[in-house]
């Protein structure tokens, strides 16, 4: 067995999908609409789905608004150079909300970003 993909309901596509792959630098990988049920389904990463797990991005149409919840936490991306990474993404518009430094009681370097439906991305630097 192995991990998929993890689903997040999003408010606009557009800007979901700017994020993912021109800003975090995904692929899209394929997209499809369901007209009947009025949803379209965007799936984004960093390679085939064939061999590694992927984010789904779904938009439902019309009007909507999601409450998060407090049970999700985050999704967390392996970087090289954290410090360029967030630099990059700040001049990109993206909300850093914890600066890149070291966890706490420990050597492990990370940063937490929002994507544009405000969900949590950990950055754990580590060199592939």
């Amino acid at each position: 067995m192995r991990m998929l993909h993890t689903m997040l309901r999003v408010k606009d596509l557009d800007a979901s999908l700017h994020f993912y792959t021109n800003i975090m630098g995904m692929k899209l990988l394929r997209q499809s609409e369901n007209e009947a049920y009025e949803y379209t389904l965007a799936f984004v990463g960093y390679g085939e789905e064939t061999d590694q797990a992927v984010l789904e991005l779904t938009y439902n149409w019309g009007d909507h608004d999601y409450d998060m919840g407090t049970a999700f936490g985050h999704i967390a991306f392996a970087v090289n150079d954290i410090y360029s990474f967030c630099h990059t993404l700040e001049s990109n518009g993206a909300d850093v909300y914890r600066k890149p430094g070291p966890v706490k009681g420990g050597n492990t370097l990370i940063a937490f970003v929002r994507d544009p439906d405000g969900y949590a991305i950990e950055l754990i630097e580590r060199a592939e």
